[in-house]
């Protein structure tokens, strides 16, 4: 399990971000995620990660023009290193988003139970912006035009997600 799904924190709300190799979409989305629960002083109380439905990048980097995206918006992408989402991580997430349907499907035939199954969301289904497509775009075989694109969806449906989430955390005590 990785370190950061570990943590002590225990009464901490988990999210992992997922897409296909984790070096393009899921790193964005968790970098963003990340520096809005930063921003709203939530840090102790949401772990926010990303992994890679497949091992083909496992030890990574992001993808250079991920870094390139997300350095031009502000964000610090250098330190993600890729892995591959292991079903055991259910156990202690609480929360899986999906960046695209294929990534929803994996996901959920890797879940033990309905109640993992429950926990995998498609990050398009948070932003009513998005109604009527599921899939965020995936940039790889793109050009820098579309990373920034990309990440531009991202940020509105990460904003769109912890809208719908900073409220709970909020107002509960840390679980």
């Amino acid at each position: 399990m990785p370190r950061d799904l570990d943590e002590p924190l225990d009464e901490a709300f988990r999210i992992s971000m997922v897409c296909t190799g984790n070096i393009c979409r899921s790193p964005m989305a968790e970098i963003v995620l990340r520096d809005l629960v930063e921003k709203a002083g939530l840090s102790s109380r949401v772990i926010v990660t990303s992994a890679g439905t497949g091992e083909w990048h496992v030890g990574e980097h992001a993808d250079p023009r991920t870094v390139a995206a997300l350095e031009a918006r502000g964000y610090d992408g250098r330190s993600h290193r890729a892995r591959q989402f292991d079903a055991e991580w259910f156990d202690t997430l609480d929360l899986v988003i999906a960046l695209d349907r294929s990534h929803e499907r994996v996901l959920r035939s890797w879940a033990r139970t309905e109640e993992d199954r429950q926990k995998v969301r498609l990050l398009l289904g948070f932003d009513p912006e998005f109604a009527g497509r599921s899939d965020v775009r995936d940039p790889y075989y793109s050009d820098a035009a579309m990373f920034d694109a990309v990440l531009a969806e991202i940020e509105h449906a990460c904003t769109a997600l912890f809208r719908q989430l900073e409220p709970a955390f909020r107002r509960s005590p840390a679980r």
